[in-house]
């Protein structure tokens, strides 16, 4: 999720909100009996376009987050009459404004904005009444200073924002800090990676003056071993950034210089298309998949599916299934890699780690939303805990979930990583997929893992 957003309503503002203005003109049509010809696809299509532009102007959401609703209607409406506005205008310059039934371009009038305003309101209430548990984010602020003290109240005074304000790291004394903190101070900035490990923090605001640089730059690679998202109140300055975009909170200026790819739309599209591809994969192989579970059966004693703890979306632990290939099941803090020619590999595991089929059960895993098709190869517990102190920013790659396959895996880093350098180099393709992620590439990494499997490279 962004800091403005929760997913839900960036998918309402950029899918559905144009769906409904479609949609309702085309009722409209129907209702007075009018045929939909083509000069109704036509009002249909632009409506879409000055709608869109005129909405990402005018961004009544502005007023949603912060919770002020007569505004946000206000806000609605208007976008609406601009649109409709500019819609005339076009219609009356090229005569086209004569070919559309009244009755219903003012049932359209009326319909769209009390249509949206009633979806958005039956939003906001469903997201009210659940668990905000699960939605509330835990921050801190690094830096005492009018900024961040602001950047605090702001975040108590706008609840719709769902962050919580845990506390401020500063390294000055009491006789040196601005009055009225209002939270608590936690540390001094060499505390700030050690509380946000041990309490699994979501975000962290820096708020520090330009003198401040070289303690900030050491913050940044020490904050690279969790998975908050890092932003910086206000000032910038030019790290290795990770999906850096400029944002608000509450009308304040913050810049993300560590964050995920998937928030807003973005992970409403990933999601979607680990669904859709992950189902149609497990329909058609199905029945492959019941044969290799008999043969697993009936080569080797032991359980036909293997269960490991591996670190999921922001480090959280989950279970990945794999069908087991292995005369062992290891799953505690030493784990060693399979390596060629091993001899815990069973008589048909050789087979189904060479070809992947071993990977098929992960497909249950993206559909339970712990995996997805391409990300981040999930590496066991034991190996994530003696990387993460030895490769720099290493745990970055758990802002994303897991994959089955994944950028690495199709540039020749698929199987046994027997040196330092090996996982270092599959680390830093892993952080080019973070920093470059496209729906586009999903699918030509799909593509290309095909490729991988078939002429079976580095598998053993």
């Amino acid at each position: 999720m962004t800091v403005n957003d929760i997913p839900i309503i960036s998918f309402f503002q950029r899918v559905l909100d144009p769906l409904i203005i479609m949609g309702t003109l085309y009722l409209a049509t129907l209702y007075y009996g009018e045929p939909f010809s083509g000069y109704s696809l036509v009002l249909m299509i632009l409506a879409f376009f000055i709608s869109t532009s005129v909405y990402q102007h005018v961004d009544p959401y502005r007023t949603w987050r912060s919770g002020r609703m007569l505004a946000y209607a206000r806000d609605t409406v208007f976008g609406w009459c601009l649109t409709i506005a500019v819609l005339y205008f076009l219609g009356s310059a090229s005569g086209l404004k004569y070919f559309y039934d009244e009755r219903v371009l003012l049932a359209w009038f009326i319909a769209t904005p009390v249509t949206i305003l009633v979806s958005h309101l039956a939003v906001r209430k469903a997201t009210g009444s659940r668990d905000r548990s699960r939605e509330v984010r835990s921050i801190v602020v690094v830096g005492i200073n009018d900024v961040g003290i602001k950047f605090a109240k702001v975040c108590e005074r706008h609840p719709n924002l769902f962050m919580e304000v845990c506390g401020f790291f500063e390294d000055r004394n009491d006789e040196r800090r601005p009055s009225g903190v209002g939270h608590p101070v936690l540390g001094g900035m060499a505390d700030v990676c050690h509380y946000v490990r041990q309490h699994n923090i979501k975000m962290i605001f820096i708020s520090q003056p330009i003198s401040a640089q070289p303690r900030i730059r050491k913050l940044i690679d020490e904050l690279k071993d969790t998975t908050a998202s890092v932003y910086f109140l206000p000032d910038v300055y030019v790290f290795d950034l990770m999906q850096a975009r400029f944002d608000t909170v509450g009308g304040m200026p913050v810049i993300a210089i560590s964050e995920t790819p998937f928030m807003g739309f973005n992970s409403v599209i990933k999601r979607g298309s680990d669904i859709l591809i992950g189902s149609i994969i497990l329909l058609l192989l199905a029945p492959l998949m019941v044969a290799i579970a008999i043969a697993v059966k009936l080569t080797s004693p032991g359980p036909i599916i293997f269960r490991q703890r591996r670190y999921g979306l922001y480090g959280e632990e989950i279970y990945v299934y794999k069908f087991r290939s292995m005369t062992v099941t290891e799953d505690g803090p030493n784990v060693v890699q399979a390596q060629k020619n091993d001899q815990r590999v069973t008589r048909i595991g050789g087979f189904l780690r060479r070809t992947s089929l071993d990977e098929l059960p992960q497909f249950i895993n993206v559909l339970q939303g712990r995996m997805s098709l391409v990300g981040p190869r999930p590496h066991a517990v034991a190996h994530n805990e003696q990387y993460r102190k030895l490769i720099k920013g290493y745990m970055l790659r758990h802002k994303v979930r897991p994959g089955i396959t994944g950028w690495a895996q199709v540039n020749g880093l698929r199987g046994e990583t027997a040196t330092l350098d090996k996982m270092e180099a599959r680390i830093q393709y892993d952080l080019d997929y973070l920093r470059n992620w496209s729906l586009w590439l999903d699918l030509w990494i799909i593509v290309k893992t095909v490729k991988v499997v078939l002429t079976r490279e580095n598998a053993h």
